[in-house]
């Protein structure tokens, strides 16, 4: 079975090839390429998916074998606080058992670079080669420690917060942890930092299953919450976190799904509100308002093809030199992260951030963003369609074709930008976006535009070209 490794690290099914077999494979690949790199020192963690303390004691176990001192974590915990034990800690890496919003038959390997942050394709590649060519180890043993890296995170946490205006605000909020591995945290960190919110958690006991939804933050799993927050008004707020706790979504008062664009452009300008400088780095699938709102403020902004490990390197450039630090940086998906933190997509931060604005404003998300809307004079309305298609689609041929698109649902094409797959920008502001699947007959359009109608048609006209393609 080849191992394939993706944008964070290695998915599969457990028990059919996420196995302890491959995984000791992978782990001493790591292992091995940490070693030729110095590294002394490795952190080890998991979520709350079947079998994660297993796997985790394995990679630990491997680890020590190949001469690494290894921290394991005693429980689930999210995949940001792993990132930050790595820089806690000082150690040259780390190893995240999770794969994050999959479906619950999924298991994963996270590489974590020294930085706390995702791995970047240099040292996927050095782990790669490791698997191909490996080489025996017969030096001493290092040592397995627990430990727990809570407090020191929720310390970090603090440092990012005004507390005196967080633990002012009595507002309601509802924590949908998914059965995920930030079950307990977010409560926890309330408690901590004497927050007086009305916080209460749904779904906040781990379950492998997820409670039978995959474990993404989007509307078509969140109706439960979405029912709870029906019947609220003003600034009541639903946030939810991923299975690992590094992606973030929220839910208004009414019900509504408050999507990662419309969050990053709520942080953004809560974050410059208070001071805090920097560039703007959004992955191209992202929102043209995050563009609008960094003109408008004087931001310089950075775009990048998608996946976060483009953002992270942005914030590392942004670390070796002060001119290019990155104020926030974030992906459509809902992965963000902020100045002063790790180089890491954090639910839990963000989430508490999004508590701020509204406690700092005393206006609802909606609120807020309907002031940038106005602000920028653009109104936000987005979907966005996977299409699954035949084993022999051909990818090329769509991207090839659509780049020479002149209308779409009757609007002229005014750019084409091909930084990762295909966007063209629609008169009237709209734009829609093609990009395939590396690893899957899968093609992903992303539409924005200025009406839910307009969304609508854009969406309808592109998927129905798609799938005629796929019919030749």
């Amino acid at each position: 079975m080849p191992i394939k490794f993706g944008t964070d690290g290695w998915r599969d099914i457990i028990a059919e090839d996420f196995t302890y077999a491959n995984v000791r494979t992978v782990a001493q690949a790591h292992a091995q390429a940490l070693r030729q790199g110095g590294g002394k020192l490795v952190i080890v963690g998991y979520d709350t998916r079947f079998q994660g303390p297993g796997f985790a004691k394995v990679v630990a176990q491997v680890m020590a074998e190949q001469g690494l001192d290894v921290l394991l974590a005693q429980d689930y915990l999210p995949t940001p606080a792993l990132s930050f034990a790595v820089v806690h800690h000082h150690a040259a890496g780390g190893v995240m058992i999770t794969a994050s919003h999959n479906p619950p038959q999924y298991s994963g390997y996270k590489i974590k670079g020294s930085y706390g942050g995702s791995a970047t394709p240099a040292t996927v590649k050095l782990i790669e080669q490791a698997l191909e060519t490996p080489e025996g180890y017969a030096g001493p043993r290092g040592q397995v420690k627990p430990f727990d890296i809570r407090d020191a995170y929720y310390a970090q946490l603090d440092a990012q917060f005004d507390l005196n205006i967080m633990r002012a605000y009595q507002g309601k909020v509802i924590h949908d942890a998914m059965g995920g591995a930030a079950c307990g945290w977010l409560t926890g960190y309330a408690r901590h930092a004497g927050l007086k919110l009305d916080l209460s958690e749904l779904h906040g006991k781990p379950d492998p299953m997820f409670y039978g939804v995959n474990p993404e933050p989007i509307p078509q799993n969140l109706s439960q919450l979405m029912s709870l927050l029906a019947t609220q008004t003003g600034t009541a707020l639903g946030v939810i976190t991923d299975g690992d706790a590094d992606r973030v979504g929220a839910v208004t008062a009414g019900g509504k799904f408050f999507n990662s664009h419309q969050i990053f452009a709520v942080l953004l300008k809560h974050l410059h509100g208070r001071g805090v400088r920097g560039r703007i780095v959004k992955t191209v699938s992202g929102s043209r308002v995050i563009d609008l709102l960094s003109q408008k403020l004087g931001l310089e902004l950075l775009e990048t093809p998608v996946g976060f490990k483009y953002i992270t390197d942005a914030f590392l450039e942004g670390q070796q030199d002060e001119s290019k630090a990155v104020l926030m940086g974030g992906e459509e998906s809902g992965g963000l992260s902020s100045r002063g933190h790790i180089p890491e997509r954090d639910g839990l931060l963000n989430s508490l951030l999004m508590i701020e604005a509204i406690a700092a404003s005393g206006k609802s998300l909606d609120e807020l963003f309907a002031d940038i809307e106005a602000e920028v004079g653009f109104k936000h309305h987005y979907d966005r369609n996977d299409l699954h298609l035949s084993d022999t689609f051909d990818k090329d041929r769509l991207l090839t074709e659509a780049a020479q698109y002149t209308e779409v649902a009757g609007q002229l094409v005014e750019g084409v930008n091909k930084r990762d797959g295909v966007k063209l920008t629609l008169s009237g502001g709209a734009s829609v976006m093609f990009r395939a699947s590396g690893t899957e007959p899968v093609v992903r359009i992303y539409v924005e535009a200025q009406s839910p109608e307009e969304v609508k048609a854009v969406l309808d006209e592109a998927t129905s070209r798609v799938k005629a393609l796929d019919q030749h």
